[in-house]
């Protein structure tokens, strides 16, 4: 059962990564490509790291995308630990009303 206190099944929305992924490459590639006209290495070098840290991460998420769907729990599944119904605490300043 979940406790709802950690995101243990918690997915994540591989498509929009997959996307935003693609775009910083393609501006980094450029931005790398600009700067090294430019004979700017130091720049070239930076973006070329941006680049490459972006592959990387296209692996991963390509990756992932092929391993498919994992158990989610489904709606009947609570998220949380049953509330115990016989727990009728009252805030701290309802004591003073009484």
């Amino acid at each position: 059962m979940r406790t709802g206190s950690e995101p243990t099944q918690a997915r994540s929305p591989l498509r929009l990564r997959l996307g935003l992924t693609l775009f910083g490459l393609i501006w980094s590639l450029g931005a790398m490509a600009g700067f090294a006209a430019a004979r700017q290495p130091g720049w070239a070098g930076f973006f070329g790291a941006i680049a490459l840290l972006a592959v990387v991460d296209l692996t991963v998420i390509v990756h992932h995308m092929h391993q498919g769907p994992h158990y989610q729990p489904g709606r009947n599944i609570p998220p949380y630990w049953p509330v115990d119904r016989r727990d009728h605490r009252q805030p701290w300043w309802h004591r003073f009303w009484l």
